[in-house]
């Protein structure tokens, strides 16, 4: 369980489960992986993604993490 300030000033968690904060995020290559696994698929199984992700609930802000680094922050952009 942790937590994350975010830019915006809203504590993220990831406490409660499940909750709106974590995606799970697979590159294509690791989901080719996991479906290339055929019938031997148990959903219990299937690994966590090589990164984690964090969308903030007020701003979208979107953090990625390596272990519990944050490597990169997205923010969004209106399209106007």
């Amino acid at each position: 369980m942790a937590r994350l300030q975010c830019k915006c000033g809203v504590t993220l968690s990831n406490s409660n489960a499940p909750n709106d904060v974590e995606l799970r995020v697979y590159t294509d290559k690791e989901w080719d992986d996991i479906i290339n696994l055929g019938d031997s698929i148990d959903p219990v199984t299937i690994p966590f993604p090589q990164y984690d992700v964090w969308r903030c609930t007020n701003c979208e802000r979107i953090y990625v993490f390596d272990g519990d680094t944050v490597i990169k922050t997205y923010v969004l952009e209106n399209d106007e």
